[in-house]
């Protein structure tokens, strides 16, 4: 049977994409220091990324800004999830074996043979590997905004709701197409 594990980056961030991980370790597969990415250091993320990318089958998926602000952050979230797991089947296609699909939390994207584990990042070293996965891939997304919008400071914050974010929203304003202007921190200081 072949295992993969799932996790989302960036659901609570006010900008950006909502980026979903999906991995699946090849036989007798092992690696350590595996957890939640939030709980380790940025090094010690890069440095299993590598090694993921390296020697596990994986891929990323993300649902955009206006998907975010037209289905729900909710809703998106399972749609990149889907889209990652997707993928990944598809890279795996030669493959006979049953899927089995683990998610980090409550719910389950429309997915067949999906289970939800809640604190799956710290239990399961496959859904902490996709953890990482998404979350080094949106870091970079943010890194890369910040080049073109420095004066947010999306490198610092990755785009959560920062009292350095939300000053630098009021002084400037939401980025068409970047920020989530349905999520109720923009939605307040811009009502019209």
């Amino acid at each position: 049977m072949i295992v993969i594990g799932v996790d989302e980056a960036g659901r609570g961030s006010l900008v950006g994409s909502v980026v979903a991980g999906a991995v699946s370790f090849p036989s007798g597969f092992k690696l350590e220091g595996l957890t939640d990415s939030k709980k380790l250091s940025e090094k010690k993320r890069q440095e299993l990324y590598e090694q993921i990318t390296n020697e596990c089958f994986w891929s990323c998926a993300q649902s955009e800004t206006r998907e975010i602000d037209r289905l729900n952050i909710l809703e998106a979230t399972m749609l990149s999830m889907k889209r990652a797991v997707d993928q990944l089947q598809t890279q795996l296609k030669n493959k006979e074996e049953f899927f089995s699909v683990l998610v980090d939390g409550n719910r389950c994207p429309d997915i067949k043979n999906c289970r939800a584990i809640v604190k799956g990042d710290l239990a399961e070293p496959v859904i902490s590997a996709a953890s990482i996965i998404a979350k080094v891939a949106r870091d970079r997304q943010m890194i890369e905004l910040d080049q073109i919008y420095p004066e947010y400071g999306f490198a610092r914050h990755k785009g959560y709701g920062t009292k350095e974010h939300l000053e630098a929203l009021s002084r400037y304003g939401p980025i068409d197409g970047q920020h989530r202007v349905t999520f109720a921190p923009i939605k307040k200081l811009f009502r019209a």
